[in-house]
């Protein structure tokens, strides 16, 4: 079959920052190619319209798959559909992608028959079976899949990140990913998923809190081969366990693989595991992303970040130490007045880092989009890209852009201006002696891209699509409830081994009330790039980085497989879920909780093995790596 993926066009912040390849849409038609079909990409960040449109009219797909992991692209890509619809009637038309899976139903009902299917979950796993089912008109048969027909049992999850891999190939103009003065950029995949729960994020809600890792050996074979001299590490926490860092490290090291590094990572991820992060300065890290989010210990409380602020800025000084150039994020609270702008602009000037701002926002698949106690002001899927206001602001609208765009141009002019620009000559110069202009053209674009009136004047747009409205609650759903991946009696697990051990006190047991869920998730959402919703805390583009603190989240699990947890830390959190299996292992860890005692816990089931971990002291389980089939 003819397959055309197409990946939309660059958001607000990706027209200055950074654009990154779609790893996911790589996957994805990896998948497809594996199995025969014959495909094509259309990267719309670095490609234009036209050449859209001269592909649906030469190559005439028979399908067509477009990613959606950000909502802000869900109006274009329903446009895009109905012109593939018109160019060519019989072309099956799906979407895809991480956002998407949250608001599926909708989506369709929105395309009013441009769309056929609505792929939800990881993409590798269903592009291949959809394709088989489309000529028998069974779509909605496949797992995952939604259509108007009805929908398929629950998405299933990739066996092994370890493949497919990528096929970089087929992507055109690759010289245009860049991220910074990392200038042209290609981008990898080491883990997927995210074992924290920040109250803002959709990554552990798509991924089941899951936590996998690819194989030293594998990750290192797919680095040799990029070409690019610089990558992006695009896992929402870099290095949580020390060992898989390392071990990576060492088939590098072996390999003789020198890159520039840019990873995103937890501040005490960085505390906990500073050797990995001194290794991987030897082999080229230079950038690092901090999603700090608040500068005071209530703001980290509201986002449910358990870290505390002073771990945040010994983290800053530990990076300064191993010579890291840090990219701080901070969550813009719509409730902010002109002093806090102001105490942020101060704290942006005092600091060498970099500071980047992100508006808080509500999306479908976090637990916000049903707790947020004020209503959403605008449902336009364009203005939620965390550079607009979506809820109510204390400010009048036009005045807080006006604060937002002001603070963002202070920082934009000590990090990014004609001083900057004078002192990166040497590197302006090298990268313009190889053709690469994306970095030059950053360093004047700000004020085109960031405009008070522009943001404000975006709210006045004729609106065609829009969000559906959130289920209101007075408490926070059920986990099971959010999760896009779930498992029950007859569903299937990942396979055990180095890709499904949970991080050391990271409290990653089967969650409350999810019993045998331990989904692996990743970025290669059907036609997903390798990223999720752009939220706050993930401002790169790729799984936005989401938090816990070790130990807070337990379950117990009954069922015919064995397994065992102990740990050490205070545990906060309890639930109950059942699990099914036929192995006996055990795991055992220590919990950074926030509090004396200590707790042992035992339960019984298969995945990551899961106790009660409110023990004696308040003891918080540590975190095992029981699994079975």
């Amino acid at each position: 079959m003819r397959l055309l993926l197409v990946h939309p066009s660059a958001l607000m912040y990706s027209e200055i920052f950074l654009r990154l390849e779609p790893l996911g849409l790589e996957r994805v038609a990896a998948a497809a190619r594996d199995a025969g079909h014959t495909v094509r990409v259309v990267d719309l960040q670095v490609l234009s319209h036209k050449l859209l449109d001269r592909e649906l009219r030469s190559f005439q797909p028979e399908a067509l798959g477009i990613s959606l992991n950000y909502l802000a692209n869900i109006p274009e890509a329903i446009e895009i559909a109905h012109r593939a619809k018109a160019a060519s009637p019989g072309c099956f038309v799906f979407f895809g992608g991480h956002s998407v899976s949250f608001v599926g139903d909708h989506v369709l009902e929105q395309a009013e028959g441009a769309v056929d299917a609505i792929a939800r979950g990881e993409g590798e796993t269903v592009v291949v079976p959809l394709l088989e089912a489309v000529p028998d008109d069974a779509a909605h048969t496949v797992p995952g899949v939604v259509t108007a027909q009805g929908r398929g049992p629950a998405p299933r999850m990739l066996e092994s990140i370890d493949s497919p891999r990528p096929a970089r190939d087929l992507m055109r103009r690759r010289n245009r990913y860049f991220i910074g003065e990392l200038d042209p950029c290609a981008s990898i995949e080491f883990t997927r998923g995210c074992p924290w729960d920040c109250s803002f994020c959709s990554a552990w809600t798509f991924y089941g809190r899951s936590y996998r890792r690819a194989a030293p050996e594998a990750a290192a074979e797919e680095m040799a081969s990029i070409r690019e001299p610089n990558v992006f590490i695009v896992d929402d926490v870099a290095f949580i366990k020390p060992d898989h860092g390392h071990g990576i490290a060492a088939e590098l090291e072996r390999r003789n693989i020198r890159k520039q590094y840019y990873l995103e990572t937890r501040a005490d991820v960085l505390l906990r595991n500073e050797e990995v992060f001194e290794r991987w300065t030897r082999l080229g890290l230079r950038y690092m992303f901090l999603g700090m989010e608040a500068l005071d210990a209530d703001g980290l409380d509201q986002f449910r970040k358990r870290i505390s602020p002073d771990e945040n800025f010994k983290a800053l000084e530990t990076a300064r130490r191993l010579g890291i150039s840090v990219a701080i994020n901070l969550i813009v609270d719509p409730g902010w007045d002109e002093e806090q702008f102001r105490l942020v602009r101060e704290f942006a000037m005092a600091v060498p880092e970099i500071v980047h701002l992100t508006v808080m926002t509500p999306y479908p698949g976090t637990e916000v989009w049903h707790t947020e106690s004020r209503q959403l002001t605008t449902r336009d899927y364009r203005l939620f890209d965390i550079q607009h206001a979506v809820v109510p602001t204390r400010l009048p609208l036009e005045q807080f852009y006006r604060e937002l765009v002001r603070t963002q141009a202070v920082i934009n002019r000590k990090h990014l201006g004609l001083r900057t620009a004078v002192g990166a000559l040497s590197i302006l110069g090298r990268h313009l002696a190889h053709g690469q202009t994306n970095f030059a053209r950053m360093l004047w674009k700000f004020s085109r891209v960031y405009n008070a009136n522009r943001q404000f004047s975006d709210h006045a747009r004729p609106v065609r699509y829009e969000l559906p409205l959130p289920e209101r609650r007075t408490a926070a759903p059920g986990r099971k409830e959010l999760f896009v991946h779930t498992i029950g009696r007859s569903g299937s697990r990942p396979r055990t081994g180095a890709g499904a051990q949970a991080p050391a006190g990271s409290g990653t047991e089967t969650p409350a009330g999810s019993g045998t869920e331990t989904p692996a998730g990743g970025g290669a959402d059907v036609t997903a790039g390798a990223g999720a919703e752009p939220l706050p805390g993930g401002g790169t583009g790729a799984e936005p980085a989401a938090t816990i603190a070790a130990g807070t989240e337990t379950a117990a699990a009954t069922g015919p497989g064995t397994g065992s947890t102990t740990g050490t830390g205070a545990g906060t959190g309890s639930g109950a879920g059942t699990a099914t299996g036929n192995s006996t292992e055990t795991g055992t860890a220590t919990g950074a909780g926030t509090g004396p005692g200590t707790g042992t816990a035992t339960g019984t089931g298969t995945g990551t093995a899961a106790g009660d971990g409110t023990g004696t002291g308040g003891g918080a389980a540590g975190a095992g790596s029981a699994s079975g089939q």
